[in-house]
């Protein structure tokens, strides 16, 4: 008695595992896991994070093999969705750092005033409050000095932009203030 091995791309256990067959994509999913787990390893340089990503990948590929058309490879597929996990994670850990540096700043800026003794505790909180597009062109502007032309090529934005937020900031900051001296 004979046992066929599947070839790692075999169309006819695509077909079983799209139409549902569990053993078929176990064994889809188990005969490309190397090939997965090695690019990842080579993406993200990071044993611990490949591993995660090539699980997520797996899962992802459970959760929607019935929209997988046939028209790559399997192993395509796969590395397709590894690629969009891994883009995804590297915007989460960007924003994540944007976040911890925001947060940094702010906290520096209060020390600074506060061995200062400057009374503006309630400005700052006004301020943080602004969302981060809003804030760094009023901090670069009435902090720092710069030029509507500087601030808008630094964040990649139009003038027009930058005088808006400005604008809107600045106007949320004295509705803010206004508020608290009441």
């Amino acid at each position: 008695m004979s046992t066929i091995v599947p070839q790692l791309d075999d169309p006819y256990m695509m077909k079983l595992a799209i139409r549902g067959d569990n053993h078929a994509l176990a064994t889809l999913l188990r005969d490309n896991y190397a090939v997965l787990y090695r690019y990842l390893l080579k993406v993200t340089m990071n044993k611990g994070m490949a591993e995660d990503l090539a699980q997520d990948t797996m899962l992802r590929a459970m959760e929607r093999i019935k929209t997988f058309g046939q028209k790559s490879k399997f192993s395509t597929w796969l590395i397709s969705i590894a690629t969009r996990l891994y883009m995804d994670e590297m915007r989460k850990v960007q924003r994540e750092k944007k976040w911890q540096a925001q947060e940094q700043a702010m906290h520096a800026i209060r020390f600074d005033a506060a061995m200062r003794q400057e009374e503006w505790p309630d400005a700052l909180d006004a301020l943080e409050a602004l969302p981060y597009g809003v804030r760094v062109p009023i901090l670069l502007k009435h902090y720092y000095g710069f030029e509507y032309e500087e601030i808008a090529k630094w964040l990649d934005i139009p003038i027009g932009t930058v005088k808006s937020r400005l604008h809107n900031g600045l106007k949320q900051l004295r509705k803010e203030l206004s508020d608290d001296e009441q």
